[in-house]
């Protein structure tokens, strides 16, 4: 188990991936203790920060976001001030869902919802290769979604 956390806790974290909406009163039920008690441990676990929040996951198709797009970055320089302004540029983007920094062939890994290949195209040349830096982009488009954003193993 993670240093700090009991079965209880553990119990609670995998209960909150599952279902986020979940009541206190039916998650005490859930983990076997009291709503008073599974309130504060809660707290306890959101103040400590293992969990960051609660959200709900939208359909992206329901809201002309259907086409997921993977985006491989190679930034012209390898420099913390290269690095600094990416990231910031990228914290900027509306679309983006997921920015990585990552070792091997390519500097950063972009995850990005789109409506179709037309709005990608537009992003791609109105956004993407103006980031600061870029050297280079390499796009993937997703065929099919097997596993998206699965729940962390506890």
């Amino acid at each position: 188990m993670p240093d700090g956390l009991d079965r209880i806790d553990v119990k609670i974290l995998r209960a909150l991936q599952e279902d986020g909406r979940i009541g206190n009163a039916d998650l005490a039920r859930r983990v076997n203790t009291s709503p008073a008690t599974c309130h504060r441990r809660t707290q306890r676990l959101f103040d400590e920060g293992f969990l960051r929040g609660v959200r709900a996951v939208v359909a992206p198709e329901k809201v002309g976001r259907g086409s997921l797009v993977l985006v491989g970055v190679v930034l012209d320089r390898s420099t913390p001030e290269s690095f600094s302004a990416f990231e910031a540029a990228a914290l900027a983007m509306p679309t983006l869902l997921d920015c990585h920094l990552v070792a091997g062939d390519f500097d950063y890994f972009l995850k990005i919802r789109v409506s179709d290949m037309a709005d990608f195209n537009r992003l791609h040349s109105e956004t993407l290769i103006a980031l600061p830096g870029v050297r280079q982009t390499r796009t993937f488009f997703v065929m099919k979604e097997v596993i998206d954003n699965a729940p962390l193993s506890l």
